[in-house]
């Protein structure tokens, strides 16, 4: 956990800005997690808050459960999609070329490889796909135990190459089917309650998808965490949960993405509560079981765009806001600096 001995410096610091207190709301808030966690392991508290490079993730891997017609679109579109990361072309690549956010895209295990030397891609695949979770366990205990430890290292590494912000993104078709399905699982609410559109199936696919997931959590019968993944996971699910792990022990915020992110962020913060310290949830979307998660991390989010693509858009979208916060804690002039008297 947090060490929070300069907690009363740090709020000092920012109640001294020629505002009135608590002016810049939910501003301030992201200002004082980002230097309490700054500040860790130091002998003061920190004056200036450091996003020098930020960067997203996207893990990408394929369902079993994709077979069962829960999603619009076939399990080839996940390879289709890697490409269009590595060519620049996907949504996360706009948002993080217009705010300078570097980009790496991780194979946790698609159906259809990509073969590609581009120097952002990495291959740590677990198989091909996970198993149909509504019929048998999506991986085995060995494929979940090398997932966290892949993921952990990952960002460790990225950690140690400079990145003082992560963001994690993801793609894989029927990955929200497994999203629900850990979030029912550990939360104990029903299928219903976590299940949504996803890419915006009919109501035919809705009712199936609800039937699966709830089959699956019936079939997995426990809310421990490291079987709920094994049960009920995904490959880039799994190495998500991961890195939430690496990126807390190394002390790095993480700003967390939408509906299949945050439940890799629950998972991640039942097995080490320390996570959740340097959680900062970016975005409310528009997946059904999102704001129960969110409600479940006690989660403030930042943004509310009726967001629902995923691959860690709404994360890169709330990166200005992060450094907004950064400036005015960094930058910003005191009553004293000012010469303004209340």
């Amino acid at each position: 956990m947090l060490d929070r001995q300069f907690s009363a410096d740090i709020q000092s610091r920012i109640d001294q800005k020629t505002k009135p207190l608590g002016s810049l709301g939910q501003i301030e808030d992201i200002a004082f997690q980002l230097a309490l966690i700054q500040s860790q392991n130091k002998d003061t508290a920190v004056t200036n808050i450091k996003i020098d490079k930020p960067m997203a993730i996207v893990f990408a891997g394929d369902h079993g459960i994709a077979d069962a017609g829960v999603s619009i679109a076939p399990s080839e579109v996940t390879q289709q999609m890697v490409v269009n990361f590595l060519n620049g072309g996907a949504a996360i690549n706009c948002f993080c070329r217009a705010n300078n956010i570097e980009i790496k895209v991780v194979d946790t295990g698609i159906l259809f490889p990509v073969e590609s030397d581009h120097p952002d891609y990495f291959i740590q695949r677990l198989g091909d796909r996970t198993a149909n979770f509504a019929e048998q366990p999506a991986m085995t205990t060995e494929q979940m135990e090398k997932g966290l430890e892949l993921g952990q290292r990952f960002v460790e590494t990225m950690i140690d190459d400079g990145a003082d912000l992560v963001m994690f993104g993801e793609m894989g078709i029927a990955n929200t089917s497994s999203a629900a399905a850990i979030v029912s699982a550990l939360s104990g609410e029903p299928a219903d309650a976590c299940v949504g559109r996803g890419t915006g199936i009919s109501d035919e696919q809705y009712n199936k998808k609800v039937s699966l997931v709830a089959t699956g959590v019936e079939r997995c019968q426990t809310s421990e965490p490291y079987k709920v993944l094994t049960e009920l996971g995904g490959f880039e699910i799994v190495q998500m949960v991961g890195a939430f792990i690496g990126a807390a022990k190394r002390g790095v915020p993480v700003l967390v993405d939408g509906f299949i992110v945050s439940a890799a962020a629950y998972a991640a913060s039942l097995i080490d509560p320390s996570c959740k310290d340097v959680m900062i949830f970016a975005h409310q979307s528009h997946e059904a079981g999102h704001k129960l998660v969110l409600s479940k991390l006690d989660a403030n989010p930042i943004l509310d765009l009726g967001l629902r693509l995923g691959e860690g858009t709404g994360a890169a979208l709330a990166v200005p806001m992060l450094k907004a916060a950064a400036e005015f804690y960094n930058t910003m002039a005191s009553f004293a600096e000012a010469g303004v008297t209340v």
